[in-house]
């Protein structure tokens, strides 16, 4: 693994490394055990979409691993003014060890990535969120002790949350169902890959009833991400009932989880009873893209 693009990149062995050595951070951190493997070592963070989670997480990962993060936002640096991400990348690999990217096409990371001659880590794009779903990967793994055989229902936008769940889902051995309206479908690339898939189900469904049906986890997502604010009302419409409620949760199977990539809307697509239910899920899930996030880190900038 010489970057972390997309999850489309790995194999399952990929991610059950990158899980099994996130335990181990968190294991570290918890009792007290210094883990500073990249000291001396920097990453440079580029943020052209705003971030808590994202921020915090690497920046406060890179110091527990004893590194360094820089911040260096879209609009105050050379990229937001038309700086050629070609040039970019070429600077940053002679100054730093590791680029982490959160920004709207996934061209500009591929294209980033191709031209560095230091790991490339996608922090978000348009197209997946794949930091993101380690995390509930990793959160999962810890309550169930397995991804196998496990079913997730995902209720919501076919957005970069649902490429990425499909394809980490099912990688892991996981069913995945996946509930969306009408014109609001994962990517097509992703409904290609889970074609190819025959050691665990997908299905695309259209109600949310449909997709929660013994499901062991439920995810969902706002129904208008980042840089979709003027859709807000039409998709307000498009995604009426397709809420995570307490009446869905019973067609779930007992002990079913929750997840939710925050920040959410509580009202739209998840009810505050139910987010309040499994805030503890969810906050450990918020978590778990620290320990995630550094497992990452150590894997790509170790050497």
């Amino acid at each position: 693994m010489k970057h972390l693009l997309k999850l489309l990149d790995l194999s399952r062995e990929d991610i059950r490394q990158i899980l099994d050595t996130a335990d181990q951070m968190k294991y570290c951190l918890k009792h007290g055990i210094p883990h500073n493997y990249l000291q001396g070592k920097s990453l440079a963070m580029i943020f052209e979409k705003n971030s808590t989670r994202t921020r915090v997480s690497f920046e406060v990962g890179m110091y527990h691993l004893g590194g360094h993060a820089l911040f260096l936002s879209g609009k105050e640096s050379q990229i937001g003014r038309g700086e050629p991400v070609q040039d970019t990348s070429r600077v940053l690999s002679r100054y730093c060890n590791g680029i982490m990217i959160r920004t709207f096409a996934q061209d500009e990371v591929e294209e980033l990535a191709r031209l560095s001659s230091i790991p490339v880590i996608n922090g978000l794009t348009d197209f997946c969120h794949p930091c993101q779903v380690l995390a509930d990967l990793m959160t999962v793994r810890e309550k169930k002790a397995r991804l196998e055989g496990l079913k997730l229902a995902y209720v919501g936008d076919g957005n970069n949350m649902a490429n990425s769940l499909i394809v980490g889902g099912l990688k892991c051995g996981m069913d995945v169902s996946v509930a969306c309206p009408e014109g609001y479908e994962p990517d097509p690339r992703v409904l290609d890959f889970a074609k190819t898939v025959t050691d665990a189900k997908f299905e695309l469904v259209r109600t949310p009833p449909e997709a929660v049906v013994d499901a062991d986890v439920v995810v969902t997502d706002v129904w208008a991400s980042m840089g979709q604010e003027s859709e807000r009302e039409i998709r307000r419409k498009a995604f009426a009932g397709y809420c995570i409620d307490s009446e869905l949760m019973k067609l779930t199977h007992p002990g079913c989880m929750v997840q939710h990539c925050l920040p959410a809307h509580k009202g739209e697509e998840i009810t505050e009873e139910v987010f309040e239910a499994h805030a503890d899920e969810i906050f450990e899930e918020a978590e778990n893209r620290l320990h995630a996030q550094k497992a990452v880190l150590y894997l790509l900038m170790r050497d």
